[in-house]
């Protein structure tokens, strides 16, 4: 009789929000879970147990703090031991600290950098050494396409984070691909009211928000189609193209 054997999928940030949402999805997909978690690994440990009870898969939680100087290779190695089969790493764990260039003390850059960058760069590193075989997504920002300077910090990690994104899918082909995804508006903070949602939507061209199955319908495409490589694909109604800039054609000196 012959068992079958899942594919496992390394989550970071997978405790709360779109991440809890990326676990959800692959444990439909029929993936066993790891999901990394820092602060939230009351409602990981909460969604590990829910996923195993509803969609028959096995899933564990392991927790880190990015923000230190963690060994990535031990964490990879720890990982892979729990689930041999591991063939996906989801990099989602991000820090998120407004701040213009001047306001931003040396901690804040350090930290957004540590989470959003270094963390993703070092993972992406040992799961080509350890894993050897699969896939990575690194979940960006459609910021990314703007030069926001209220969030310096954690805009440039993510800018950061897009171009590794390239370089890493030259280095680790052909065995292991390696894409992006820039998400728009579709989580709101819950700090941010309907007033500032539906300002953000008159920004989109597709006038709309995002939902969660945008994310995940632009995930299965990236796990799914093994000829796609150094891609970062944004999911955001249009917003990040919607900067026409200054010409002569609509300078109304031109027009009189």
């Amino acid at each position: 009789m012959d068992i079958c054997v899942k594919p496992a999928v390394l989550i970071t940030g997978a405790g709360t929000r779109l991440g809890s949402h990326f676990a959800t999805h692959m444990a439909q997909q029929g993936y066993d879970l790891a999901l990394h978690c820092n602060s939230s690994k009351a409602p990981a440990e909460v969604l590990s147990q829910k996923l195993q009870e509803q969609y028959n898969v096995d899933a564990s939680v392991f927790s880190l703090d990015f923000s230190t100087d963690f060994d990535a290779d031990e964490f990879v190695t720890t990982v892979k031991r729990r689930f041999p089969n591991l063939t996906c790493l989801i990099n989602n764990a991000s820090a998120y600290d407004a701040a213009p260039i001047g306001d931003t003390p040396r901690q804040l850059l350090e930290t957004q950098f540590k989470v959003n960058f270094f963390a993703p760069f070092m993972l992406c590193g040992s799961f080509s050494k350890l894993v050897k075989r699969g896939c990575v997504v690194n979940i960006l920002d459609n910021k990314i396409a703007f030069q926001q300077h209220q969030y310096s910090a954690y805009l440039l990690s993510k800018k950061t984070l897009a171009e590794f994104t390239k370089m890493a899918a030259l280095e680790f082909a052909p065995d292991i691909r390696v894409n992006g995804i820039s998400p728009g508006v579709t989580l709101p903070g819950v700090t941010r009211d309907d007033d500032y949602v539906a300002w953000r939507i008159d920004g989109i061209p597709l006038k709309k928000q995002g939902s969660e199955s945008h994310l995940m319908a632009a995930l299965d495409y990236l796990v799914n189609t093994d000829f796609v490589t150094g891609q970062v694909l944004f999911v955001d109604g249009g917003e990040s193209v919607n900067v026409v800039g200054r010409n002569f054609e609509d300078y109304e000196g031109h027009k009189k």
